[in-house]
């Protein structure tokens, strides 16, 4: 059996058919050399090309990823406004060069925009075509034989005394049970395998466009929320009853999914001893919600990374700390103020500060209505004299509140916002101790600070509740993104990794009546797959129809069938 031919003739006409042999391995488009005519129509061609070609596509998906970075690094006026103010009067040389080219709002800038549209367009135009292209391929069969075997880059022939019919049935069971797509073409058999690669090709470029459009309809209907909620209150999905809110451009009221919850409890446990001590070992808040006006309640536990899922919204737990209960009385001892006051974490210890506010009904001890201030700083685990500054452990294992009482006006009606977590001083006045120094004093669960002159007094309950920061988060098009990526992932592997190849087997009857069979075949790529396929389902068809005697008069041993690439085999 000949290994390898060699073939030193010309090209001729009987050689034609060896490029139609190898078209169609891919849905690329055709290359045309010519120079588009001139006029408005040939420019307008010669664009379009250029457009939708795969080196454009591929360009304008570097550029949309190298303008997404201003966006992570400058603060966007869509999600920050106020570190944005705070950039132009930190840069006052830079901001107004950054308005100009748009880098305060870069994903709604005309830039970005005209990117993310061209890619669109390039992507489709280049999508739609070959998607053509390659269903005639699918509904056509693979070409015939070239006449001349010997020309393609693997090759191998051999001669046997089964019958060239039987061969080919032979040679078309095993191509047909190797998954090949193979049919009977005259005095040969034509197969092809490996169109998943343009299949993963076309699905590569479909989720792309899956996976630009679900992150396009997110950012312009996202919304993100946050919600501080102390145990025993409840949340319902308003626009109001957020802390801190922020959408996208075509966002509205009524994109808001309908749900309420009421946190029941909320639980953390830490490590107590070891080298991690204070370590949170659990954070879980135990919820019951309702879908919509008329909704079944029902009960969950949200922990971190595992959020509430209601429709579109997710609803995280994303942070913790202590509301302690404040009962405030005046000089009278009736109750004018009783609540949990949330107070925020300063440290890993949950160091705690913030502001009681009692507004309305606080009379002094002369009678006039005044508005009490009181800066509050909890410790959960008082460490003791010397360590009043911050808590020495997380848990409520010694809890201290420390109180800084002041009366006066808070402005907060003076129409200027202001946090509920500060206190603005300007027009309190502090009280005074015994020794004419400003009244400052730290209690445990249950104690009283009693105000001078008969003002009042502070109790610190025994009760201090925990509260959850939540974050409601919903994109309606993360789903479909998150398909696009995986398809995307999937179909460029099957593009990378899958080989497209045709094979080909003649079987004829020789002039001495020993029939010769030849096997070719030819990859989209020079690769050793394919001479390794191709020695493979020789030796298996070599069994089927072994070799028969060669007319040599001294004949060598005739070995198993194996597949080199042909010498002076043109490049396909």
């Amino acid at each position: 059996m000949s290994n390898t031919t060699t073939d030193t003739s010309p090209d001729g006409a009987e050689d034609q058919d060896l490029g139609a042999a190898g078209a169609q391995l891919s849905t690329a488009p055709r290359e045309e050399p010519q120079l588009p005519g001139l006029g408005v129509i040939g420019w307008a061609r010669w664009f379009w090309r250029q457009l939708t070609s795969m080196r454009v596509a591929l360009l304008l998906l570097l550029l949309l990823s190298l303008g997404a970075i201003p966006g992570s690094l400058i603060p966007q006026t869509g999600i920050d406004i106020t570190k944005v103010e705070d950039f132009r009067k930190s840069h006052t040389v830079l901001a107004p060069i950054y308005d100009k080219l748009g880098l305060f709002h870069v994903y709604s800038s005309v830039w970005f925009s005209a990117i993310y549209i061209l890619l669109f367009v390039s992507l489709i135009g280049c999508i739609v075509p070959r998607t053509w292209q390659f269903v005639g391929q699918l509904r056509g069969r693979p070409p015939g034989a070239p006449k001349r075997l010997t020309r393609l880059p693997a090759y191998t022939t051999w001669r046997t005394e089964a019958d060239p019919e039987q061969v080919r049935a032979a040679a078309l069971a095993l191509l047909k049970k190797r998954r090949f797509r193979a049919h009977a073409a005259g005095d040969s058999v034509a197969a092809e395998k490996g169109y998943v690669r343009e299949l993963g090709n076309l699905a590569f470029h479909v989720a792309l466009i899956v996976l630009l459009t679900a992150f396009a309809w997110g950012q312009m209907f996202k919304s993100d929320g946050t919600k501080l909620v102390v145990e025993g209150d409840g949340f319902s999905n308003s626009i109001l009853q957020y802390d801190d809110f922020k959408s996208g451009s075509l966002f509205t009221n009524d994109d808001l999914a309908p749900f309420s919850f009421d946190l029941k409890d909320f639980k953390g446990t830490y490590e107590l001893t070891g080298p991690n001590r204070g370590t949170p070992r659990l954070y879980q808040a135990t919820m019951k919600y309702s879908q919509g006006a008329y909704g079944k309640e029902k009960s969950t536990t949200v922990k971190v990374n595992s959020p509430l899922k209601i429709g579109d919204a997710k609803v995280y737990l994303v942070s913790h700390g202590y509301a302690p209960v404040i009962t405030v009385r005046d000089g009278k001892g009736d109750v004018v103020y009783q609540d949990a006051v949330p107070l925020l974490p300063l440290d890993g210890n949950v160091t705690s500060t913030g502001v009681v506010k009692v507004m309305d009904g606080y009379k002094n001890a002369e009678g006039v209505t005044e508005q009490l201030g009181i800066k509050a700083f909890l410790l959960p685990t008082y460490g003791g004299a010397g360590q009043e500054t911050a808590s020495t452990f997380p848990a409520l294992l010694n809890p201290v509140l420390n109180l800084e009482p002041y009366h006066g006006d808070l402005g907060v009606d003076s129409g200027i916002p202001q946090s509920v977590y500060q206190l603005n001083k300007n027009h309190m006045k502090d009280y005074k101790d015994s020794d004419g120094k400003q009244l400052r004093t730290n209690l445990k669960p249950g104690e009283t600070l009693t105000l001078p002159n008969g003002a009042g007094s502070v109790t610190f309950e025994k009760q201090i509740k925990e509260w959850a920061g939540f974050e409601i988060v919903q994109e309606p098009g993360s789903g479909w993104a998150l398909g696009g990526a995986v398809a995307a992932i999937l179909g460029l592997a099957a593009s990378l990794f899958i080989q497209r190849r045709r094979v080909w087997v003649r079987a004829v009857r020789g002039a001495d009546g020993v029939t010769v069979v030849e096997m070719a075949g030819l990859g989209r790529s020079e690769s050793a797959k394919v001479p390794e396929e191709l020695g493979d389902l020789a030796g298996t068809l070599y069994d089927q129809a072994p070799g028969a005697p060669d007319p040599d008069p001294d004949p060598s041993p005739t070995p198993d069938p194996q597949v080199v690439p042909a010498e002076g085999a043109e490049k396909q």
